[in-house]
């Protein structure tokens, strides 16, 4: 997610942006900017909705002149800030720096679609150019000396005469901020720190654009009598990708979860299997030049390195203190209470897959390729479960129903599509709903969907924010969006999707909705804590196996039929299904992530530390991590969850304690009161109170994690 007004300290090297009303200065340079330049990127935004992008205007060339003069204009401004001859105020230092930054955030919104959503290689180029450039760019912020004292004044002025509390929490999580980066360092150890960013910020690019690479390059074609197994939606959408890459006559297979997943999952061809998933697996891991492994060998030096200089053992103690977790060691802790379960299921589910496969004559021991398979032909036994079945129930078209009517009945929110032209989108496949007030009309903001995969975008599924609410200059009203990677179906068919696909479209809305939800007055309170962030998603999810949405929206594609009552009591029954498979993919990628930066880095070799950890783990040799060390972007592109994968399991405790708390109301998972708290406490305030609080204030207690073993169907036992 990318927030608009620049606050270099909130993260080294990776510029974050919040979004903010102009000021009057803003106003003169943005009219300076454009009297000067015919450069749409640097244009104020117009048309209706309180001004959008002008996507459609968006060009590549354009982009560098925009972040540079972006960053000219923002540092323009942080120095007016800093050499203020007036004392150090909230008003005139922390507001300030709450406006500051517009123009350059504006600019970002375009830079993060041409790099998530259509990248090129032109852009990829310009972006390697600016990556040491927006490093400087932030040093020069997180390390001015002068705007330092400012920020500290008012920080101690506050301990002793406390403002507000959303003014006391922007002048804690600012201070704090700029502290964790550096601030307080001597001259030799800033230079020092600087220098460190700039080289990752370069490192992290390149791990990118060569995960990118293979993605984009390692794809499987088939011919005629090599589809046995795949649906025909799949076929068909599997022929157009072919033809589009140049391939008439033949099927793509492309090296995306998207299409991997329903591959090895239906496919009886074993030695294609095990290609799709050697593809898959190896991104970033193939010796070549696009191999990852001696650059996260330098990312973790130079991240050690740097969080030495502030006086900490290692990355994870640095990372983890303003978290929910505090500390590296409460974070695995929760890992290793559920790890032994949860690798002890997959022991249940690969014995029951092995029995499937001798029952069928399939002379095989089950591989990494085969877990998938056997496991939907397991779900079938077992259960009398049929994923493609269920899949012809679950249309996109229907789920974005699905999530408006949640939205609905939750948030009080409408979403009513705005007519095709009226704004302006980067492509035409993105639709644009305006969201509304149900009861009183009120404009809240605008959805935009971007549901397909296609070249140039990167794999998986995200929400970011082009414009974010606040209140401090006057009300400002949300531009959210939501990008997924569903394979575009042939024309004429409907694009269907799987339960965990539906799952995760739920999961990326609810993120949506946390940005629709907001209320608060200062940028800087649009950001989130990593390990609670997703909490708020990760609930949402739950509203997709509720009856109302069931009934109401999964019905056959073809003939509209509603889904048999007996084809949900299968899916319910099975909820607990494979959760030994998920539990562990995950988490052995969560512990992969905390161990890498708690050992020593010096001479460290990434491949043999992977297969030693995992060994240590005792990981099941029938399944990977859901992300490989050479190919895990959460951690390597950037430093977003860098230490704080785990973060998902501890967003997870808090969900499925609750859920427990919809499902013990009177109203079940629709009940008006829990979901207003729901609003006030866990979506409203965003980072504006702590989330400890904030979530005791909702539920009167903490969450606890048997709430999660019972969820997952794991033995409970009373952990603290």
């Amino acid at each position: 997610m990318i927030s608009k007004s620049i606050k270099a300290a909130l993260l080294c090297s990776i510029v974050l942006f919040a979004s903010c009303k102009k000021d009057e200065k803003q106003s003169e340079n943005k009219e300076e900017t454009t009297t000067m330049s015919d450069n749409v990127l640097l244009q104020e935004w117009t048309g209706p909705y309180e001004g959008v992008p002008a996507f459609d205007k968006m060009n590549v060339a354009d982009i560098k002149e925009a972040v540079e003069k972006g960053m000219e204009l923002n540092l323009a401004e942080i120095d007016v800030i800093a050499n203020n001859t007036e004392p150090a105020t909230f008003e005139n230092t922390i507001v300030a720096m709450e406006a500051s930054g517009k123009t350059l955030g504006d600019v970002f919104t375009y830079y993060g679609i041409l790099s998530s959503n259509m990248s090129s290689p032109e852009f990829r180029e310009i972006q390697g150019e600016l990556a040491p450039k927006l490093s400087e760019f932030s040093s020069k912020i997180s390390q001015n000396s002068k705007l330092f004292q400012r920020i500290k004044t008012v920080y101690d002025a506050s301990q002793k005469t406390p403002l507000e509390a959303e003014a006391q929490r922007v002048v804690e999580l600012t201070y704090k901020s700029f502290e964790m980066n550096g601030a307080n360092l001597d001259d030799a150890k800033k230079e020092r720190y600087a220098e460190i960013n700039k080289e990752l910020s370069s490192l992290y690019n390149d791990f990118s654009d060569h995960v990118l690479h293979d993605e984009e390059n390692y794809v499987t074609y088939l011919t005629k009598d090599q589809l046995n197994g795949l649906s025909e939606g799949f076929v068909k959408s599997a022929a157009k990708i072919a033809t589009d890459k140049g391939q008439d006559g033949k099927y793509a297979i492309t090296n995306t979860r998207s299409s991997m997943d329903p591959f090895l999952t239906y496919s009886t061809e074993r030695e294609l299997r095990k290609q799709v998933w050697t593809n898959y697996y190896s991104r970033g891991d193939n010796g070549d030049e696009f191999d990852n492994n001696d650059l996260i060998a330098k990312i973790l030096k130079l991240r050690r390195e740097r969080v030495e200089l502030l006086g900490y053992d290692n990355y994870a103690q640095w990372r983890l203190q303003d978290r929910m977790a505090k500390t590296p060691e409460n974070a695995m802790a929760l890992m290793n209470a559920v790890w032994p379960a949860a690798i002890g299921r997959v022991a249940e589910e690969v014995a029951d897959m092995q029995t499937v496969a001798n029952e069928l004559g399939d002379n095989i021991t089950i591989e990494p390729w085969d877990y998938r398979y056997y496991a939907e032909k397991v779900r079938k036994k077992k259960y009398d479960l049929d994923s493609d079945e269920v899949k012809q129930y679950l249309q996109l078209d229907k789920l974005t129903q699905a999530l408006f009517f949640t939205a609905g009945e939750l948030f009080n929110f409408a979403f009513t599509p705005v007519e095709e032209g009226k704004v302006p989108v980067f492509h035409e496949d993105v639709k644009v709903w305006e969201v509304t007030d149900k009861d009183s009309g009120k404009h809240i903001g605008l959805w935009y969907l971007d549901p397909y995969a296609r070249q140039g975008k990167r794999s998986g599924a995200w929400a970011t924010t082009y414009r974010s609410y606040t209140s401090f200059e006057g009300v400002t009203n949300v531009l959210a969006s939501n990008n997924s990677n569903f394979v575009k179906p042939a024309p004429g068919e409907a694009v269907l999707v799987s339960w965990d696909d539906a799952t995760t479209f739920f999961h990326e809305f609810g993120h949506a909705l946390h940005f629709f939800s907001a209320n608060v007055k200062y940028p800087t309170l649009n950001g989130g804590v990593r390990d609670y962030t997703e909490f708020q998603s990760q609930l949402l999810e739950r509203w997709l196996s509720t009856d109302k949405v069931i009934n109401q929206f999964l019905v056959h594609n073809k003939t509209g039929e509603p889904i048999p009552a007996s084809l949900v009591a299968k899916i319910k029954k099975a909820s607990t299904f494979n959760q030994g498979f998920g539990t562990t993919e995950y988490l052995a990628s969560a512990l992969m992530d905390m161990k890498l930066h708690l050992a020593d880095p010096e001479g460290i070799d990434i491949d043999k530390f992977e297969r030693e950890t995992l060994a240590e783990l005792k990981m099941p040799k029938e399944l990977p991590m859901r992300h490989r060390t050479p190919h895990f972007g959460h951690v390597f592109s950037g430093e977003g969850y860098a230490t704080a994968y785990y973060g998902y399991m501890w967003a997870d405790v808090l969900t499925a304690d609750a859920s427990e708390a919809f499902a013990e109301a009177p109203g079940g998972f629709y009940d008006k009161d829990v979901a207003a708290k729901l609003v006030k406490y866990l979506f409203a305030p965003r980072n504006a109170m702590d989330p400890a609080e904030a979530y005791r204030l909702f539920r009167g207690r903490d969450a606890k994690i048997e709430a999660l073993m019972r969820d997952r169907g794991f033995p409970v036992t009373t952990t603290k």
